[in-house]
């Protein structure tokens, strides 16, 4: 078993031990299974990459979709060979699809292309009037196409997620995920789950049924118009292999004029691996930074200074011409990143308003502040000032508090030590005041260093505003 672990970074004999058209638990809320939808539905073409995946999960995924999905919505599968290098994915794996009940095409890549080209190239070649695309190690639960299809119907320009559920990578067990979460990003453009805000709680009037807006998609699994995917861009063509996608199209699509909604009423487990089985061509972190860059530099403006300075390596980093993506938004009219932090993700970690982003130095000593690479509720830290951004890089918010990505120094511990609180804009225990005059920063309740524990007679601070020429 251990042996068979490391193939595909999952449990590859209990895999193989359970039934393709296997049976699952309908996850749906209550209000879910009582819902009834138009009978005029668009169809979809399904699109599925692979490389080397495991022939149960591969064969799993492709049964679950037909068994699940009513048969007139389901016009085709088309199956991606992004070069695989396994004999049973050849010539055995045409010959199992070419009896199954739905039209199942496959397509190879001649060379490894990664998954944002295969992606493409599958979408080149479908059908139907809507496109949705599936992971390789997917299962589709009952009911999960109908609502997807149907919220496109009310506006084609909604590009919408299903609950992405988890299937256990030891066991194989299906978990129900949960509708109170949605997608975000931190500083260093990591797409993160978050709890949904009460803001949008408000919005939906307590029908948790109706789709939630989120800010940002997982990019695995979800569905699209196809004239409109062709309309918003499609994919960014430049970017290598896999890794800052999914990001770039949820700000594109925001900004644009779209919209980007997990549909709750629909469920799709996932095999969610903790490390990945292939390599990347470069080196996976030299290709996520490349894709990172592109995103950065084409759609948040000035807010890409918080990813270059928290990850000074990445402006380094050859990323390629862009002028064609600028195009296309100023093609689009889409609006700027400034207005994406405003209306859509108002609570992100990159703060809409703020004085200062850089390092907090003591002159005399040239220590910084360091969040010592900590976490919520552990204290902050002093360390020699490095210059490489990372742990010592905070920003002084117009909310005046000093923050690292969704932490924010707090003082809550009378006389003790710092420590950082997520950030939750009520100012009191997390509100600095900055006085020039003296060049410190002191608390506002006037109880300024016996809380600060690292307070000296030759304290100094002061916040540097980095210039884009001084990364």
């Amino acid at each position: 078993m251990k042996e068979l672990f490391k193939i595909n970074q999952f449990n590859l004999m209990a895999s193989d031990m359970i039934a393709l058209n296997r049976s699952l638990p309908d996850v749906r809320l209550d209000g879910c299974k009582t819902k009834v939808y138009p009978d005029e539905l668009p169809n979809t073409s399904v699109v599925i990459v692979f490389h080397n995946e495991a022939w149960s999960t591969l064969l799993r995924t492709v049964h679950s979709v037909i068994n699940r999905s009513p048969r007139h919505l389901l016009l085709e599968i088309l199956l991606v060979d992004d070069a695989s290098e396994r004999d049973f994915l050849k010539e055995k794996l045409e010959n199992y699809v070419r009896i199954l009940d739905v039209p199942v095409r496959i397509l190879r890549m001649e060379q490894r292309s990664g998954l944002i080209r295969a992606r493409l190239r599958g979408a080149a070649a479908t059908r139907g009037q809507v496109i949705t695309f599936l992971d390789a190690h997917c299962e589709c639960t009952a009911g999960w196409l109908e609502p997807l299809l149907a919220r496109i119907k009310e506006d084609r320009k909604a590009v919408v997620c299903p609950i992405i559920d988890v299937i256990s990578d030891d066991t194989f067990e299906y978990m129900a995920g949960s509708d109170m979460t949605y997608g975000g990003f931190n500083w260093k453009l990591n797409f993160r789950w978050y709890p949904v805000p009460q803001r949008e709680m408000d919005r939906r009037k307590g029908d948790r049924t109706l789709p939630v807006r989120t800010p940002t998609m997982a990019g695995g699994l979800f569905s699209i118009d196809r004239t409109y995917f062709e309309e918003i861009g499609t994919y960014d063509p430049g970017m290598d292999i896999w890794g800052g996608e999914n990001l770039e199209m949820s700000f594109r699509v925001w900004q644009c004029g779209g919209s980007l909604e997990i549909v709750t009423c629909s469920h799709v487990g996932h095999v969610f691996r903790k490390a990945t089985p292939y390599s990347f061509p470069g080196g996976t972190g030299q290709v996520i930074n490349k894709n990172n860059r592109r995103l950065a530099e084409v759609w948040m403006d000035d807010f890409k200074d918080f990813f270059y300075i928290i990850s000074p390596g990445v402006v380094k980093v050859e990323y390629g011409d862009v002028s064609s993506r600028k195009t296309l938004r100023e093609a689009l009219q889409c609006k700027p990143f400034s207005w994406y932090l405003e209306n859509i993700y108002p609570d992100s970690q990159i703060p809409r308003r703020y004085f200062s982003l850089g390092e907090i130095r003591n002159v005399e000593t040239n220590q910084c502040l360091d969040n010592m690479g900590r976490k919520e509720n552990e204290k902050v830290g002093f360390f020699n000032c490095h210059g490489m951004g990372g742990n010592q890089v905070f920003s002084y918010t117009a909310d005046k508090e000093i923050r690292t990505d969704d932490l924010c120094l707090d003082v809550s511990r009378l006389n003790g030590p710092i420590v950082m609180l997520k950030c939750h804009h009520m100012k009191g225990n997390q509100m600095f005041e900055y006085d020039t005059e003296v060049c410190t920063l002191v608390l506002e309740l006037s109880m300024s260093c016996p809380v600060f524990s690292f307070c000296n007679k030759f304290f100094v601070q002061s916040f540097i505003k980095y210039e884009k020429t001084d990364y």
